[in-house]
């Protein structure tokens, strides 16, 4: 059997704690090309909800029909993205 200081990681990967910092382990994860280093931060932050909060999850589903009614009945109206950044360049940036 290892010593404690070894931990398993999911996949099967197995790191010092002592041998990797931190740091030097956010350093490796800055060099993966940008679509893993979106998984790995979304893997993240993910860890962190622990407590799915079913409210606000509803509301948020709630709010998502609303939408999608607004706009199938003509109430409400999208703007092109384009568009749309090119009025935020230019009223809030100034460019």
């Amino acid at each position: 059997m290892r010593s404690g200081c070894w931990r398993s990681w999911r996949g099967g990967v197995k790191l010092s704690s002592m041998a990797r910092t931190m740091d030097q382990l956010i350093d490796e994860a800055l060099l993966l090309p940008e679509g893993q280093r979106a998984e790995v931060a979304t893997r993240l932050l993910e860890s962190l909800d622990t407590a799915q909060d079913e409210e606000v999850d509803a509301a948020w589903a709630a709010e998502i029909e609303r939408r999608c009614a607004d706009r199938d009945s003509g109430r409400t109206v999208g703007t092109d993205w384009e568009d749309f950044r090119r009025r935020v360049d230019s009223e809030i940036f100034g460019r």
